[in-house]
């Protein structure tokens, strides 16, 4: 199975839903790190006055928001992920980002 078979194609951020839907958000690579994948929504954060991207792993008092110019791409949770034999996740199928390399990046 390739990435390809769960995963869909990368599309515009201007074109990723605005409804509070969990999505993948390609971020661009910048002086603070390279290039990652993050889960995120549009909301508005909890002390926030306007909606932006908020990252799934923020804390209500601590939420961690991207710009739009930050976000390059965006595309659907996948519905199911490959299994190994063991059952963990075969991360040789998981997508590439170009420019993606071990840590955080932080």
């Amino acid at each position: 199975m390739t990435s390809s078979a769960f995963v869909g194609e990368w599309k515009p951020i201007a074109t990723a839903p605005q409804d509070g839907t969990l999505v993948l958000v390609a971020i661009r690579e910048s002086e603070q790190g390279p290039a990652q994948v993050d889960v995120a929504r549009w909301a508005k954060p909890a002390r926030g006055h306007e909606k932006c991207w908020v990252s799934a792993d923020s804390a209500p008092d601590c939420p961690i928001i991207y710009s739009e110019g930050e976000l390059a791409f965006w595309m659907p949770l996948p519905t199911s992920l490959p299994r190994s034999s063991s059952g963990a996740i075969a991360a040789s199928e998981l997508p590439q980002v170009p420019g993606e390399i071990e840590g955080s990046g932080i």
